[in-house]
């Protein structure tokens, strides 16, 4: 073992000796953004308390960078990424591990952090907040006390970790929670918002935006009961029959146009009494409801359908089994062909078409219902602050695509939520950039574009600039900076690296 560690050590150092001039100096904006927030001093106290020997703060900051510039498992980005970043960052492959598992253990002290200085130089907005939940999947045979199996939002029968997150009124991430995977996400809107009122300090009525699924009575209910508000989405389908009604007829619909004058949506209104169920007991409460259609919704959802009717058709031509059906089978009422008179999977059936099922559904096109409790917000209002729920389908997309929270390789519960902590201040950085900096007028897939392909030939006394000018001159006319250069002298780029973007 010793002979073989030695070895190892040999080959180390030539491989740092062999290293490569050609070093990334994109994550200069993700420094800059780590410079302006100040979090530098508490992320040290922090480690002084805890007796930490590796700085958290330099950690965070060469390791979200890393995530960024090319995502990849931990081992990788130790011996291939952090090596080309522009700046040295010296730590053994042990100290990479065991940071990972602190950070975990203090996620929720170093969210606090970030939060507390972004409130400083940005004011937190939390009159509104929009929530959601995904999960993520892990390639292991068995589950354990936190990866467990459960609905997968990718139809996997791996254990999965399930995330809350949390974006402000300006769609910047506020927090994360992770739990169990085959736990509820119903009830994590409700300790999101508790503990972001608790832990950072935010007093006022909150206004919890949500899809269908997080909408149930006990979400409303404690809602209310601590003055805060709720905008949700209620599924059409799963209406009492008197108000699918009501949202079916033409009556006072508000029709909303376009610039050439075709109909992009229209919306109506409802106030009134609903009773909901908790628990034993019932409650009451005023609500506005908003009923919508969307033509383009419709006829997109039309043709699905009617995509599934011809597969049926398809199918029921020859002896198909059950499960060959798919999401189609709620379409049609099946008949076994055997004598046993039961259907299963793999029983093959006679299948013929529910059209009253059909007809219904194909009514129902384009139709949506938002439920919220301010009654005194217009209608059109609270249709344009649901419909901006977007941005965090698109955030999680972010995580999952550019930034590869997924699959993971990590074991442990702290290592799992110290890889999750990287990825979410990634997104959160990356946010600040897009929304606070360029005032969106730069997507955060062109901030990522730039941050991994902005490199350098690093020589002694210049560093040569291998950058496609397409990826530079757009960041380059935003930031007012000379990045577009073909040789940069060393005091410019320290002037980079040294920025609060």
């Amino acid at each position: 073992m010793n002979k073989k560690a030695k070895i190892e050590k040999e080959e180390l150092a030539i491989r740092k000796i062999d290293e490569s001039p050609v070093k990334n100096l994109g994550y200069f904006l993700i420094k800059g953004i780590f410079n302006r927030l100040g979090v530098k001093f508490h992320l040290d106290l922090l480690d002084k308390i805890e007796k930490e020997a590796i700085s958290t703060y330099d950690y965070l900051l060469n390791m979200v960078s890393a995530r960024i510039i090319n995502p990849c498992s931990k081992i990788k980005t130790y011996e291939e990424v952090l090596p080309t970043l522009f700046e040295p960052y010296n730590i053994s492959k042990d100290q990479m591990y065991g940071k990972l598992d602190f950070i975990g253990d203090n996620y929720s002290r170093i969210l606090e952090v970030f939060n507390e200085f972004y409130n400083k130089k940005y004011i937190r907005k939390t009159g509104n907040v929009y929530f959601d939940c995904t999960n993520y999947y892990f390639e292991i045979d068995s589950e354990d006390d936190f990866r467990k199996k459960g609905p997968s939002k990718e139809n996997r029968k791996d254990p999965i970790v399930g995330m809350g997150l949390l974006l402000d009124e300006d769609q910047i991430p506020l927090t994360m929670k992770l739990y169990p995977g085959n736990e509820s996400e119903k009830p994590i809107i409700r300790e999101c918002i508790n503990d972001m009122k608790e832990r950072f300090h935010m007093n006022g009525k909150t206004i919890q935006v949500a899809d269908k699924g997080l909408n149930c009575s006990k979400n409303i209910y404690e809602a209310l009961k601590n003055g805060d508000g709720y905008i949700y989405s209620q599924s059409v389908k799963k209406l009492e029959e008197k108000e699918q009604n009501w949202v079916l007829l033409d009556n006072d619909y508000v029709e909303v146009k376009d610039d050439l004058g075709n109909v992009e949506f229209k919306y109506k209104k409802c106030i009134d009494d609903f009773t909901y169920k908790l628990d034993n007991s019932k409650f009451t409460v005023k609500q506005i409801r908003v009923a919508s259609f969307n033509p383009s919704l419709a006829r997109k959802q039309k043709a699905e359908i009617l995509k599934q009717v011809d597969k049926i058709k398809s199918l029921s031509t020859s002896q198909a089994k059950r499960k060959e059906y798919g999401d189609a089978s709620k379409y049609v009422t099946f008949t076994p062909i055997d004598s046993k008179g039961e259907v299963d999977d793999e029983t093959i059936v006679i299948a013929s078409l529910n059209n009253e099922k059909i007809n219904k559904d194909l009514a129902l096109c384009g139709y949506n219902l938002i439920i919220s409790s301010e009654i005194k917000m217009q209608p059109i209002e609270i249709y344009h602050i649901y419909h901006r729920l977007w941005r965090i389908e698109e955030t999680f997309r972010i995580l999952k695509s550019e930034l590869d929270a997924r699959p993971v390789y990590c074991h442990k519960q702290n290592t799992i939520y110290g890889h999750f902590l990287i990825c979410y201040l990634s997104v959160f950085l990356l946010r600040i950039l897009q929304i606070k900096k360029f005032k969106d007028k730069i997507h955060t897939n062109n901030i990522i574009n730039f941050i991994r392909s902005f490199i350098v030939l690093k020589e002694k006394d210049r560093i040569i600039n291998l950058s496609s000018k397409d990826n530079i001159l757009p960041l380059s006319n935003v930031l007012n900076l000379n990045i577009d250069n073909y040789v940069f002298k060393p005091n410019d780029v320290e002037k980079l690296l040294n920025l609060k973007v």
